[in-house]
């Protein structure tokens, strides 16, 4: 393993991304996001994401010279596009144009169109909640799941995320796929060269598997798939409110991230940001999120969403984070190619 400190992975990212044709703000926001990923411990969002990324930008999966905009204003609903580029620049002018909106009319729904893989969903939220808005995001992604009943892929693992701002403390941050794990763990696990455990995915042929690529030629199974149908229920309402309802692509009809020759995804993401002032009141939200937090408290075992996620990345801060060998020179001989 390579231990290296978080400004030295930034440096190195953001090089690799511009070398691979992103323009400057792009580079910077992805390198931001991927770091921020690796620093919480999701090896499967952070800089094993990075070799992949700068391939579908210089094989036109991901256009570097997209720049963002907002393409669409109606009351507190905005549509932004992402021009086909990288999501991370997109993603965050969409919460901070919510955000904007949301002073305004106390909620504001945000879609994310032409987009890519974004990342992890709930890093998207976090100025939302320092800046005291309550928060969702979801994604839709390439297919990876079956809808209930079925055996071939139409859905993505189709995260849903959240935050809620609270007083003196951190927020608390929800971040989910529904699928049983995030497809990224199966990418790990193969270049690692690991099984993975029974229950995640299913081969080509609809059978459990232990074989990430086996189950990345397949499909994972929705959260739940044991014994009921709900996480693929969730799945297909996080596709409609992302596709049909704000005007992305569906997963199915976008080539698999973990290619390197396909489609532009075109996929999608949602945020919705909520000011607590405009119902409850901001000083009862906050007094009455507190009392739950109590509650939850009171046995010893109960871990806050987010705490340990935060707990690591301060860690990461100090002392960097560590990396596989091989991952380490692949960045390094992106960044200096």
């Amino acid at each position: 393993m390579t231990r290296i400190t978080l400004k030295q992975a930034s440096e190195w990212a953001e090089q690799a991304l511009a070398r691979a044709g992103a323009n400057p703000e792009m580079a910077r926001a992805t390198a931001q996001g991927l770091v921020m990923a690796e620093a919480q411990g999701l090896a499967s969002h952070g800089l094993s994401r990075l070799p992949q990324y700068t391939t579908h930008l210089r094989n036109g999966r991901a256009f570097g010279g997209a720049v963002p905009t907002v393409t669409k204003r109606k009351g507190a609903a905005l549509v932004v596009d992402a021009g086909c580029g990288l999501a991370f620049g997109a993603c965050r002018l969409a919460v901070h144009e919510g955000m904007a909106v949301a002073r305004e009319f106390g909620v504001c729904v945000v879609g994310v169109i032409n987009s890519h893989h974004c990342g992890v969903v709930v890093d998207h939220l976090r100025p939302a909640a320092k800046a005291g808005f309550v928060a969702l995001g979801l994604a839709n992604s390439p297919a990876a799941m079956p809808a209930a009943g079925g055996l071939h892929p139409i859905f993505g693992t189709n995260p849903i995320a959240a935050v809620f701002p609270r007083r003196d403390a951190n927020p608390l941050m929800i971040d989910l796929s529904l699928s049983e794990v995030a497809r990224g763990k199966l990418m790990v696990a193969a270049k690692e060269g690991r099984s993975i455990p029974l229950g995640w995915a299913l081969d080509a042929q609809g059978q459990p598997t232990t074989d990430p690529k086996a189950g990345m030629g397949g499909s994972m199974l929705p959260v739940g798939a044991a014994s009921s149908s709900k996480g693929a229920m969730l799945a297909l309402v996080v596709e409609l409110l992302v596709t049909a309802v704000i005007g992305a692509q569906f997963g199915f009809e976008a080539s698999s991230f973990f290619v390197n020759e396909g489609n532009q995804p075109r996929i999608g993401q949602a945020f919705v940001l909520i000011d607590p002032e405009a119902l409850a009141g901001s000083a009862s939200y906050l007094s009455r999120i507190e009392v739950l937090m109590s509650e939850m408290l009171q046995d010893p075992d109960v871990r806050l969403p987010g705490a340990r996620r935060l707990s690591l990345e301060r860690q990461a801060q100090e002392q960097g984070v560590e990396i596989p060998d091989a991952l380490a020179e692949q960045i390094r001989r992106l960044a200096n190619a």
